[in-house]
């Protein structure tokens, strides 16, 4: 089966580098990501636009919008990106910025990070990036859940927020990564209620195929797997693993067996495709 990874990262970000040595250990580099996906028979992949600067480090208020990819000078053929936002710089020069980058064709999307930003979705900070994703048809991803800092702020980062947005853009296509968790209740509520509302399962798990395996047992995943049924919209869900986070392939099982397995095309593959209808160029018909 080929798998499309919804949500990964491929940036400079000194937490991403700390977590791949001390707690996933991967090879968070271009040749470790090139390898880790071949084997894992993960034929594209979409990086999450983010930056980071000396002055603050991630969340970074000083960051530049659009927001990109910069691990290495090399991207992978296979890794496109979805094009990160700074509430902080919004201006006219940025939305110009802006709309030049999502017009690259390895440009998929938009992302941004509530919670790492003290923005609520419905901000109307956000209203130009809504218009452009409608003019351009690009989806717009949404951080929600827990934040990967504690300089974050949770209340914003919640998903019943993006209801008020995804009623408004009827004509945009919204992402929520990481489902919401630990709020999941909430994100099948949002999904199942909201047709242009989807969401990946990135994230849920950080370290190795020990830790992955280990979420499996006791009552850790109850709350998702209650989400899960209750939404019951596999339709509407993406696999994605975060990485450096986690690696693929441990990653691919973990969700493996969350979802019953009618539904596995779809959500490593075929709901993707229809959420990111930039991507089909990027995989081979082979």
């Amino acid at each position: 089966m080929k798998i499309i990874d919804a949500h990964i990262h491929y940036s400079s970000i000194e937490s991403f580098k700390d977590t791949a040595k001390n707690l996933s250990f991967v090879d968070y580099s271009y040749e470790g990501i090139k390898k880790e996906m071949k084997d894992a028979n993960i034929v594209l992949a979409i990086g999450m636009g983010v930056t980071e600067t000396p002055q603050m480090g991630f969340p970074d208020y000083h960051a530049q919008t659009p927001m990109g990819l910069d691990l290495d000078l090399l991207i992978p053929e296979n890794v496109v990106y979805c094009a990160g936002i700074n509430p902080y710089d919004m201006d006219v020069s940025a939305q110009e910025r802006l709309e030049i980058e999502i017009q690259k064709p390895n440009v998929v999307g938009i992302k941004i990070y509530l919670g790492y930003y003290p923005f609520y979705a419905y901000d109307e900070v956000y209203e130009p990036v809504y218009k452009l994703a409608e003019k351009y048809q690009l989806p717009v991803v949404f951080h929600t859940g827990d934040t990967y800092s504690e300089r974050g702020f949770l209340k914003y980062a919640h998903p019943l927020a993006i209801d008020e947005v995804a009623v408004k853009h009827r004509d945009v296509n919204f992402m929520m990564a990481h489902f919401g968790d630990p709020w999941t209740l909430t994100g099948a509520e949002i999904i199942y209620k909201n047709s242009n509302v989807y969401a990946d399962l990135s994230g849920l798990i950080v370290g190795t195929e020990k830790e992955l395996e280990e979420a499996h047992e006791g009552i850790f995943l109850d709350h998702l797997r209650h989400a899960l049924v209750f939404s019951h919209s596999y339709d509407k869900l993406l696999f994605g693993t975060d990485w450096p986070l986690a690696p693929f392939s441990p990653y691919i099982d973990f969700v493996r067996k969350l979802i019953p397995e009618v539904y596995h095309e779809d959500v490593f593959y075929r709901t993707a495709l229809k959420v990111f209808p930039k991507i089909k160029p990027f995989i081979s018909t082979e």
